[in-house]
């Protein structure tokens, strides 16, 4: 009878465990209707489909919770101004890769494949008005480097 008590008190700690990392995942956030955005790269433009961060409690949500980001989407951070960035991984579980994006549209710089959960900072170094975090891999596989520009109205209208 001991052990049966044992096993019942172990199985509804683990399940109690469960209910309270549940309640500490925050409820989706609607970041609006997707947007279209091209990154023009060499010869090659490669569209995707990204949600836009532009209030400061959506750029403070940004891609937190995910369990995943298609190979095709992503989500774009926009700045009020120009200002060195810097974010971090903090409650992310997927691997992202992270540009860094100036007012003009070109790429200043990219974080390949930035860790999971990572409290590392990662920064712009120099004042940029954006950020773009894809999928981790992405950039790589798709030859995207430093340099190239990315197509928006953002980036038309600044």
């Amino acid at each position: 009878m001991k052990k049966i008590f044992i096993t019942f008190v172990s199985v509804l700690s683990v399940f109690s465990a469960q209910a309270s990392f549940a309640d500490d995942v925050p409820a989706p956030m609607d970041f609006g209707p997707r947007e279209n955005l091209t990154i023009v790269s060499a010869e090659t433009q490669h569209v995707f489909s990204v949600e836009i961060a532009d209030t400061q409690a959506e750029r403070n949500r940004g891609l937190m919770f995910r369990d995943m980001i298609p190979a095709d989407e992503g989500m774009l951070f926009e700045f009020e101004a120009r200002q060195v960035a810097s974010i971090w991984m903090k409650n992310t579980s997927v691997f992202l890769d992270v540009l860094f994006v100036r007012a003009d549209g070109s790429i200043l710089k990219i974080e390949h494949s930035a860790k999971p959960y990572s409290l590392r900072s990662m920064t712009s170094e120099a004042p940029v008005v954006a950020v773009l975090e894809l999928a981790g891999g992405r950039v790589n596989a798709l030859g995207i480097k430093a340099g190239d520009r990315i197509e928006h109205s953002f980036f038309t209208a600044k």
